[in-house]
């Protein structure tokens, strides 16, 4: 992987860590149009650059996850997502990264169930709106067991626990925060693991494309924030869902 190849993914990454059309399926194909080779190095890389995009989610909320309130509720959002990825980390790493069929199958569904749950289920749903340390523990644990889906790449962590979030009742602008920081131990967790496991297999010259691809994912990230905390004030996520849908038949076509 060169340099400049650190450079493309750690923006996409940034750009797509927060909205809710899968960074992991957008590294994977973006990959594979710059056709690098796949290797086990290029598995952990999609995996570790995600902290980049966390970084800009401790810099912009670090108040709000001083709040002990906030912790313990990310902590019990955590648990299930913990526990299932422990579980499945090989399995994931060694058939679903880089498997291009599950990651477009995974788009275009997630994508297709986005337009549904807008168009006949969010439309007339009331919202109730909270601060994040407000949410109940009882839902914190569901978020957390409905981003445990995105262990398959494609769904989309910020997908599924924004999509799962509101069908709990929770308003667009506080389950959107949440999903950022629930991203933070989670991701965090994901990629000290993956450190840990491939550790000893990493080379000098690996260690510099991760650092510049850490960067460029970081630099992307706080825009993507500021878009998406801006786009929910009067928008769905319609067209996040279509353009999943555009996003799989341009792949398939090209």
């Amino acid at each position: 992987m060169s340099i400049l190849h650190s450079i493309i993914l750690g923006i996409v990454e940034g750009i797509t860590e927060f909205l809710p059309i899968s960074s992991t399926a957008h590294l994977i194909l973006t990959s594979k149009i710059l056709q690098i080779e796949e290797s086990d190095f290029l598995k952990s890389f999609e995996i570790i650059i995600q902290t980049g995009a966390i970084l800009a989610v401790i810099v912009y909320y670090f108040k709000k996850l001083l709040d002990i309130e906030v912790i313990k509720r990310l902590i019990v959002g955590f648990i299930p997502t913990g526990i299932i990825g422990l579980t499945v980390y090989k399995i994931v790493k060694a058939y679903f990264l880089g498997n291009t069929t599950i990651v477009l199958s995974s788009l275009m569904i997630g994508g297709v169930i986005m337009i549904l749950m807008e168009k006949f289920y969010f439309k007339n749903k009331k919202e109730k709106e909270t601060e994040v340390k407000n949410i109940s523990y009882v839902k914190c644990l569901m978020i957390g067991l409905f981003q445990a889906i995105a262990v398959v790449p494609g769904v989309s962590r910020s997908a599924a626990t924004i999509i799962g979030g509101m069908s709990l009742g929770i308003s667009r602008k506080t389950i959107v925060e949440f999903s950022f920081l629930l991203a933070v131990p989670t991701i965090m967790a994901a990629s000290i693991l993956d450190i840990y496991k491939n550790f000893d297999s990493f080379h000098a010259v690996d260690v510099s494309v991760l650092s510049i691809g850490f960067v460029a994912s970081f630099i992307s990230a706080i825009f993507a924030i500021k878009f998406l905390l801006s786009y929910v004030r009067k928008h769905d996520f319609t067209m996040f869902g279509i353009y999943r849908i555009v996003l799989v038949i341009c792949f398939l076509a090209i």
